[in-house]
């Protein structure tokens, strides 16, 4: 059996493009990982591609089916209490599409097991802006969205918005899974922010983020919507709210 102390997670819509390649190339790191997809009914037939994958790699490659899209935020929650029960260390986020390169996941781990990190995210503005195949207004949105956020909250993070993460699993134990509120992608501005209201430390490592070159993208303006407004009320409960702190 191929033991592992990290497991990352990677939620599916419609990714059948993608995910076979995405679970090859992450089992194909010299440092073991083990992958928890969360699939959400996709109709293209995602699921039985990983059913299919699950004959080959039994111990290495587990998924929770859920009836419909049920968000972002409440995919990675059911991922999160899922890897806690299963006694991993090191918990990671990842998107199917290839925009976050598996060759970045050792680096992401040595940060959390090596340099002192609670979370580490692979952070496309720690750097200057590391973003390939982008539309620029999508760039701008973007980039000056975790600008925006980073100045109400007063988080000192870079890339606010990213989706690859790694987090130790005291984080996971620490914070509140179940009052995390939002499910879109505010949801990563919420768990960064959380977790640095806990006092752990963040450390984001440089990547590059290129754009997915298959399947449909899932991102538009009405998700930095909530981005931008749902932080306000963040930062506020925040003043009325007693956060957890490390141990």
């Amino acid at each position: 059996m191929q033991t592992s102390d990290s497991i990352v997670i990677i939620p599916t819509y419609n990714e059948r493009e993608n995910i076979e390649n995405i679970i090859r190339a992450v089992f194909g790191l010299s440092k073991i990982f083990h992958i928890l997809v969360i699939e959400d009914g996709s109709p293209d037939g995602t699921a039985t591609i990983v059913k299919t994958l699950q004959q080959e790699f039994p111990e290495r490659l587990f998924m929770i089916e859920r009836k419909g899209k049920l968000g972002l935020g409440t995919a990675y929650i059911t991922g999160f209490k899922w890897a806690l029960e299963h006694a991993y260390e090191y918990i990671f986020e990842m998107d199917a599409d290839f925009s976050h390169n598996p060759n970045d996941l050792p680096r992401l781990y040595k940060a959390c097991s090596e340099e002192g990190g609670d979370v580490s995210i692979g952070s496309r503005y720690v750097s200057g802006v590391n973003v390939v195949n982008w539309p620029m207004g999508r760039v701008l949105m973007s980039y000056f969205a975790s600008k925006y956020v980073r100045f109400i909250t007063g988080i000192p993070v870079h890339d606010t918005t990213a989706g690859f993460v790694c987090y130790r699993r005291q984080v996971l134990e620490t914070i509140d899974l179940d009052n995390i509120r939002f499910k879109g992608y505010a949801f990563q501005i919420e768990m960064k922010f959380t977790a640095y209201k806990c006092g752990f430390k963040i450390i984001e490592v440089p990547v590059i983020f290129i754009n997915r070159e298959l399947g449909t993208s899932k991102m538009n303006s009405s998700i930095f919507g909530e981005a931008i407004f749902g932080v306000i009320k963040l930062k506020v409960n925040s003043w009325f709210h007693k956060f957890p702190q490390k141990k």
